[in-house]
């Protein structure tokens, strides 16, 4: 993920962007923050790739960066002066309600396809726990992916509900093969999944190659994140709805709060009830659940990021 930097010295305002070599490089992001500190950077933006950065985030802070997280809050919040991020609990939960309406009593059998199996990150947990809790499944610990009951009942928002089996929990980087590895590896677990949900929209592109390789007709496949291509793939039914963040707002809103603070301004609040700074999120989708507030593709291309 990448991560910028932008500083004031004593002159106009500048900025750098660096970014790590894939998902997790923990590594490159601290070289990245020790580099700053050593030129004195006024504040830092981060998407955190795990807690092995958390030390060096905290040498920041000590040398007097303001660091600011997007998208990702560490664990804990607090290890960041603030963080600007969709709040992805929720973003997971949307698309847990429109898969658990849109199944209508039928038996889900679902794969997981997650971030990462070696590290935790909040991106992660929140995805995959308010995906499973809004499809009404217990998750018992919400930071911990994996401890739910592996099968049970699951319930819609409006009412109604059937059974579900968990068929695997895998993990993808984040990454199109990663995606189509994880899949592959879930099919042979249990043939008869039905309902996958993923970390990411590159994860799907690669978990739908692995469905559409084996013969299943017709799964459900959600998704978080709402870029262009993402959005594209809702309107071309591989995917059947994403949960569509907002990084340009993030990142416009830290860019700005930086350069507020290195001129004497005031710092920013986060939202209240929660631990960060919400950036807001859409439930994009072809085909709405009833009870379940959405946007169709046509507008999700309107408001998404990347390429058009």
């Amino acid at each position: 993920m990448a991560e910028s930097r932008s500083g004031v010295h004593g002159g106009p305002a500048y900025r750098e962007t660096t970014a790590g070599k894939a998902d997790g490089d923990e590594a490159g992001q601290v070289q990245a923050i020790e580099d700053a500190i050593a030129r004195g950077d006024a504040g830092i933006l981060i998407t955190p790739n795990g807690p092995g950065v958390n030390p060096a985030i905290k040498k920041a802070r000590d040398a007097g960066l303001y660091v600011i997280a997007l998208d990702t809050p560490p664990d804990p919040a607090n290890t960041v002066d603030i963080t600007f991020a969709t709040d992805n609990f929720k973003a997971g939960e949307l698309i847990g309600q429109w898969t658990a309406t849109t199944l209508a009593g039928k038996p889900a059998v679902i794969a997981l396809l997650d971030l990462f199996n070696d590290k935790i990150v909040s991106v992660d947990y929140n995805r995959d726990q308010g995906f499973l809790t809004g499809m009404g499944i217990d998750t018992k610990d919400k930071k911990r992916n994996g401890d739910e009951e592996k099968s049970g009942k699951y319930s819609a928002a409006g009412g109604g509900g059937g059974t579900y089996t968990i068929a695997c929990n895998e993990p993808t980087n984040g990454a199109e093969d990663g995606g189509r590895t994880a899949m592959e590896r879930c099919l042979t677990k249990n043939p008869g999944i039905n309902v996958v949900y993923t970390i990411n929209e590159p994860a799907a592109v690669g978990a739908q190659q692995a469905l559409k390789a084996a013969g299943v007709q017709s799964p459900i496949v959600v998704s978080i994140d709402g870029g262009c291509d993402g959005v594209k793939q809702v309107k071309d039914g591989l995917i059947n709805a994403t949960s569509q963040q907002y990084p340009l707002k993030m990142a416009q809103l830290g860019v700005k709060a930086v350069k507020q603070i290195a001129t004497g301004g005031s710092k920013p609040q986060v939202t209240s009830g929660l631990d960060f700074y919400d950036t807001g999120v859409a439930l994009v989708t072809d085909k709405p659940a009833p009870g379940v507030d959405s946007i169709d593709a046509a507008k999700g291309t309107d408001l998404c990021w990347g390429k058009k």
